[in-house]
């Protein structure tokens, strides 16, 4: 049993429970321990962009600082929170930077981004392996046709998150593919589906999560998956003009492992 040190964020443990608990389940059914970390605060959701923004930082650095106590490397789910968490560990190796957080919160010694944050997607691939997943498939996704939602945060900066390649990523096809199912590579997978701008723009939030969806329905989608919750909530609520179902991520890894029904 592989051993992780797990971030959920809020939203999992609220409107996004679904992404939470179908990763927990695969994760036990595929050798893996995701254990939460205790006492974990709000990553802010939004990365801080000033470099001499400190006290935004904080909630992030606890959950580095604690991890890399624990030994463990850190597993994150939700896109933003991966963005933000990876985002402040890259900012934690400026000498400057870490030893202004560890004044900041008392610490003897400054954490300095020794910890090792990766998505969910990432364990999967690197660490099981997609062969090995699935070798376990038991209810392989045949004749689906399949679009992978990245989005934004997942991708960039790529030369911070350094998951795969922003302009042509594989890795959530090469899992859609593991489960059996046909990955559909359309051109606006990797664009902005609106997120943030549906409080003060919902038109323009609209907008663009309705092109998202006719790109991905136009090159054969009959679903599409994601990784965050802020683009499942514009593109299921937001964007209506297209009837195709999108569901996360862990849903369909749960499904090809027998763990649920469809």
């Amino acid at each position: 049993m592989m051993t992780f040190s797990y971030y959920p964020g809020c939203t999992l443990k609220t409107k996004a429970q679904e992404l939470d608990k179908y990763a927990r389940m695969s994760a036990k059914a595929l050798g893996v321990e995701l254990e939460e970390l205790p006492d974990w605060q709000c990553c802010g959701g939004v990365y801080p962009m000033a470099r001499d923004e400190i006290a935004t930082k904080l909630s992030s650095v606890r959950a580095l600082n604690k991890s890399k106590e624990l030994g463990n490397d850190l597993v994150t789910m939700c896109s933003a929170c991966h963005n933000v968490i990876k985002q402040v560990n890259n900012d934690m190796k400026d000498e400057e930077i870490a030893d202004k957080v560890a004044r900041y919160m008392g610490l003897e010694e400054a954490y300095r981004g020794e910890t090792n944050v990766i998505h969910f997607l990432e364990l999967l691939r690197d660490r099981i392996g997609f062969d090995k997943i699935k070798s376990m498939v038991t209810n392989p996704l045949k004749d689906k046709k399949i679009a992978a939602y990245y989005g934004c945060l997942l991708l960039r900066p790529s030369s911070v998150m350094q998951m795969d390649d922003p302009e042509n990523p594989t890795i959530m096809e090469d899992f859609i593919n593991a489960l059996g199912a046909t990955p559909v590579v359309y051109s606006m997978r990797n664009e902005c589906c609106g997120g943030y701008t549906t409080i003060g723009n919902k038109a323009l939030a609209v907008s663009k999560g309705n092109a998202v969806l006719e790109n991905a329905v136009n090159n054969g989608a009959q679903m599409i998956i994601t990784a965050c919750p802020l683009c499942m909530y514009n593109l299921n609520k937001n964007a209506t003009d297209y009837d195709v179902p999108v569901v996360y991520f862990t849903q369909l890894l749960a499904q090809a492992l027998g763990l649920i029904g469809e």
